[in-house]
C-alpha cells in the first residue's frame, strides 16, 4: 500500500489522488465483476465445510495422557468404549431371563457392525459398574473406530437400528462419539439460526445509523464476502489439519461484526466528504488515506490478538485462530477494494433511499455543526471530574471481575448439550443412576515386560493410594497391560487430579502412563499455564508496538494494553457467575457441569481483546488526528469522542446483536461465547471509550504524547496515522444517525 506511510501536510492543496486509490478505483465495475466471481467460487468451495469440521480438540497432541489414550485404543480397544447403548428394561429386571436374551441379542449384533469393536455389556460381564443401582437399566459398550468424521458417519449408519423399542427393552444412544457427533450436528442447526435472526436486524440497525437503505446494505454484502471466503478457507485447511466446528461462529461473528465496523468507519468518512463538496473520486482517495489507514491498523491488531492462540497445541484454540485471521483479513480487503469501487460507482446515490426522513417528520433537522454534542458534554463531564471517574469505573470493572477468582476448570462434556438431547439423558442416566464415578475412572497404560507377581505388586500399591476406591486389571497384551483406577469423589475435582500426580510419580518396574478424564484436564491446565505467558508477550509487544505507529507515544500504548484488559473483567466474572455457578440457568436455558472449560478463558480474551482494540484504534486515531491539527490535548479528546462516540456505540451494538444471535446456541461453549463477548463490547464501547479513556487522557495530560527522541524519529519514518492535517483543518460534520 503505497500510501499508507505517506502524511499530507499543510499546504499541499487539495488531496491527490495516489497509488492505492488508483489501483482500487480505475475499474471499478471490473473490480465488483471479479469480486463476484470469486465470492461464487468461495460458495463452492465452502460447501460442506462443517461436515469436515472436528468437535473435539480440546486436549494437548503431545501430552501423557494423549500418548496413552491412543496406545489403549490400539492395544486394548475394549477399554476405550465412545459407544454407550442404554438398556431400559421397564419395570422388569435387567437379569430377566426375557431381557438378557434380547439384550445378548443387541450385544451380538453390534459386535458383527463394520466400524465397530470393543463390544462389550453387563450380560456378558456381570460388571457392577455396568448395572444400574435400581436394577431396571444396564449398559452395552462398543468402540467405534476411525477418525472423528468416520466415527459420525458410523454412528449415523447403526444408530437408527439400535435406538428405540427391542421386546421388552427401550434403547438410547449415548457416549462420547453420540455426544460429539450430536454436539456438530447441533450447532450447524443453531448457526443457521443465529445467521437468520441477526441479518435482519442487523439491517434494521444499518438503516437506523446512516438513514440511507443503500449505504445500510454495503456492510452487510463486505460481511458475507468475508464469512463465504473463510468458509472456502477452512475448507482447505481440513485436508492439512484438524479443524473445529466451533470455528464456524466465530467466522459468522467477525465476519458480520467486523465487517460492519470497516464498512461504518468508511462509508460514514466518504460521506463526510462528499458533504463538504468534493466530488466521488476525491472523497475516495480522502476516505482511504484517512478511514482505510485507520481500518488497515484495526484489522492488523485484531489478527495478531487472534495469532497468539496458534502458540497452544489444542486444536480448538488453533481452528479460532485459522477462522479469525481469514476473516479478519478478508473483512479488511473487502472494505479496502471492494467498498471504495462501489462507493465510486454509487457516488452521491450512497445516500438514496433516506428511510430516516420518515422518523425526522414533524421534526426541525439539526443545525450543521450540531450532530455529537450529547458526546462531547459527556466528554467535558468526564474530564472535569477525571479522578473520580477513573477510580470509580475501575472499581466498578474490578468488582464485576470478582467471581472470576473463584473459577473452577473442567473438561467439556454432555452437559454442553440440551438437557433433551438423546446423548445428553444417557450420560445423566449414567451420572445418577449408576455406582461409582462414571466418565472418572483413571487408565494406567503400563509397556515393559513385566511378571504377573510385578503387576500385581504395582496393583497394591496404587491400591493404597487414599483417593483410590479400587483397582481392576490388569489385562495383558504381549508386552502391554492396563490398569483402571476408580478415584473417590468426582471425576475432575481436586482430588481426582492430585491422584493423577501420585498415579504418575508412583514406581514401577515397567514405563506407565496415566490417562483418563482428570489427566487430560492435568495436561490441558499444563499446556495452557507453559505457554499462556508466551501468548500474553506476544500481543502485549505487538499490541504496544502498533499502538505506538499509531500515536508516536510512549504512554499510550500502555494505557491501551491496560485499559483493554481492564475492560474484559465484567465478561470474565459474568461467565463464572452465570456459567460456572448456575445463575440464569434456566432463563438461559443450559445445563451448568460447575466448572469452565479450560480453553474457553483463553478464546474469550483473545478474541474479545483483539475487538477492545478495534475500538480503541478508531477512537485513538480521531484524536491523534485533532491532537496534531490543534495542539490542544484536552479539546482533542473532547473532539474524538465527539466524532467517535456514536461511531463506536453503533458498532457495538451491532456487533452485539450478532453475538448475542450467537449466543442462543443451544451448545453451552458457544452460549458461554457469543454472550460473553457481547457484554465486553458493550462494557468497552460504552463503560472504557466512554468513560475511562478520556478520564486518564485528562490526568495525564501533554504527558500523554511524549516520547523519547530516537522513538519519535523512529515514529516519523515509518508511523501509521490518519492525519490529513490540510483536509482536517475544517470542522468535520458527523452524518446524521451516528
Amino acid at each position: 500500500m503505497t500510501e499508507v506511510n505517506k502524511a499530507p501536510h499543510p499546504g499541499d492543496g487539495p488531496p491527490r489522488v495516489g497509488g492505492w486509490t488508483r489501483f482500487v478505483t480505475a475499474r471499478p465495475r471490473l473490480s465488483l465483476l471479479v469480486a463476484l466471481v470469486l465470492t461464487a467460487l468461495a460458495v463452492v468451495a465452502g460447501s460442506g465445510v462443517a461436515d469436515r469440521l472436528g468437535s473435539g480438540g480440546w486436549e494437548d497432541p503431545a501430552a501423557e495422557s494423549t500418548y496413552a489414550t491412543k496406545a489403549l485404543e490400539r492395544e486394548f480397544p475394549g477399554s476405550q468404549p465412545n459407544l454407550l447403548l442404554l438398556v431400559d428394561s421397564g419395570r422388569a429386571s435387567v437379569d430377566d431371563p426375557a431381557v438378557a436374551a434380547q439384550a445378548r441379542d443387541l450385544a451380538e449384533r453390534l459386535a458383527t457392525e463394520q466400524g465397530v469393536t470393543g463390544v462389550g455389556s453387563y450380560w456378558q460381564s456381570k460388571s457392577p459398574a455396568l448395572r444400574a443401582k435400581d436394577g431396571h437399566e444396564a449398559l452395552i459398550a462398543a468402540r467405534i473406530t476411525g477418525d472423528e468424521n468416520a466415527m459420525g458417519k458410523t454412528l449415523d449408519r447403526i444408530a437408527p437400528h439400535y435406538r428405540g423399542t427391542h421386546g421388552p427393552l427401550q434403547v438410547k444412544v449415548g457416549g462420547i462419539v453420540a455426544v460429539r457427533h450430536e454436539m456438530q450436528t447441533i450447532i450447524k442447526e443453531d448457526l443457521t439460526r443465529a445467521e437468520m435472526i441477526a441479518l435482519p436486524i442487523t439491517l434494521v440497525l444499518l438503516v437506523m445509523v446512516f438513514g440511507s437503505a443503500i449505504a445500510a446494505l454495503l456492510p452487510l454484502g463486505i460481511g458475507i464476502v468475508a464469512i463465504l471466503g473463510t468458509n472456502a478457507v477452512l475448507r482447505g485447511l481440513t485436508s492439512f489439519t484438524d479443524v473445529s466446528v466451533f470455528a464456524l461462529n466465530l467466522t459468522t461473528a467477525l465476519g458480520l461484526g467486523l465487517a460492519i465496523d470497516y464498512a461504518l468507519f468508511i462509508v460514514r468518512r466518504y460521506r463526510e466528504e462528499l458533504s463538504t463538496g468534493a466530488d466521488p473520486l476525491t472523497a475516495v482517495g480522502t476516505t482511504l488515506r484517512t478511514a482505510g489507514r485507520t481500518v488497515l491498523f484495526s484489522a492488523l491488531t485484531v489478527a495478531v490478538s487472534l495469532a497468539a492462540m496458534m502458540v497452544f497445541p489444542q486444536y480448538f484454540l488453533r481452528s479460532f485462530a485459522y477462522a479469525g485471521i481469514a476473516v479478519v483479513l478478508l473483512a479488511a480487503a473487502a472494505a479496502l477494494i471492494l467498498l471504495p469501487a462501489a462507493l465510486l460507482l454509487l457516488g452521491h446515490r450512497v445516500n438514496s433511499l433516506d428511510l430516516s426522513r420518515l422518523l425526522r417528520r414533524g421534526r426541525e433537522p439539526k443545525a450543521a455543526g450540531t450532530e455529537g454534542t450529547a458526546w462531547a458534554r459527556a466528554a467535558t463531564l468526564v474530564m472535569r471530574r477525571a479522578p473520580l471517574f477513573a477510580l470509580g469505573t475501575t472499581a466498578l470493572l474490578v468488582l464485576l471481575g470478582m467471581p472470576f477468582l473463584g473459577v473452577k476448570f473442567g473438561t467439556a462434556d454432555d452437559r454442553q448439550l440440551p438437557s433433551g438431547a438423546e446423548s445428553h439423558v444417557v450420560q445423566q442416566h449414567i451420572r445418577d443412576g449408576f455406582p461409582g464415578t462414571p466418565g472418572g475412572g483413571l487408565e494406567i497404560f503400563a509397556e515393559g515386560k513385566a511378571t504377573q507377581t510385578q503387576y500385581a505388586d504395582y496393583k497394591q500399591r496404587v491400591a493404597a493410594l487414599p483417593e483410590v476406591v479400587r483397582v481392576d486389571g490388569p489385562l495383558v497384551n504381549g508386552d502391554t497391560a492396563y490398569f483402571t483406577v476408580q478415584p473417590r469423589g468426582e471425576a475432575v475435582d481436586s482430588a481426582a487430579q492430585s491422584l493423577v500426580g501420585d498415579l504418575r510419580s508412583l514406581k514401577a518396574p515397567f514405563d506407565t502412563k496415566v490417562t483418563g478424564t482428570a489427566a487430560v484436564l492435568v495436561d490441558s491446565k499444563h499446556a495452557i499455564g507453559e505457554r499462556l505467558p508466551w501468548a500474553g508477550a506476544f500481543i502485549a509487544i505487538v499490541t504496544l508496538l502498533l499502538v505506538f505507529l499509531l500515536t508516536g507515544s510512549v504512554l499510550i500504548p500502555l494505557q491501551a494494553v491496560v485499559l483493554n484488559a481492564l475492560s474484559l473483567t465484567a465478561m470474565f466474572g459474568a461467565v463464572v457467575w452465570v456459567f460456572q455457578d448456575g445463575h440464569l440457568s434456566g432463563a438461559l436455558g443450559f445445563t451448568s457441569p460447575g466448572s469452565i472449560e479450560t480453553t474457553l478463558p483463553v478464546l474469550m480474551f483473545c478474541v474479545a481483546f483483539g475487538l477492545s482494540m478495534d475500538y480503541g484504534v478508531f477512537l485513538l486515531s480521531r484524536i491523534k488526528e485533532e491532537y496534531e491539527r490543534t495542539g490542544d490535548h484536552n479539546e482533542a479528546v473532547r473532539h474524538g469522542l465527539q466524532r467517535t462516540g456514536g461511531l463506536i456505540t453503533a458498532a457495538a451494538v451491532i456487533l452485539a446483536v450478532v453475538m448475542v444471535a450467537i449466543g442462543t446456541s443451544r451448545v453451552t461453549n458457544t452460549k458461554m461465547l457469543g454472550l460473553g463477548i457481547a457484554l465486553a463490547v458493550l462494557m468497552d464501547a460504552m463503560v472504557v471509550r466512554s468513560l475511562l479513556v478520556p478520564a486518564i487522557m485528562r490526568l495525564t495530560g501533554r504527558a500523554t504524547w511524549w516520547a523519547p527522541a530516537p522513538l519519535r524519529r523512529f515514529h516519523q519514518r515509518f508511523g501509521l496515522s490518519e492525519g490529513e492535517r490540510a483536509v482536517a483543518a475544517e470542522e468535520e460534520k458527523e452524518p446524521a444517525g451516528v
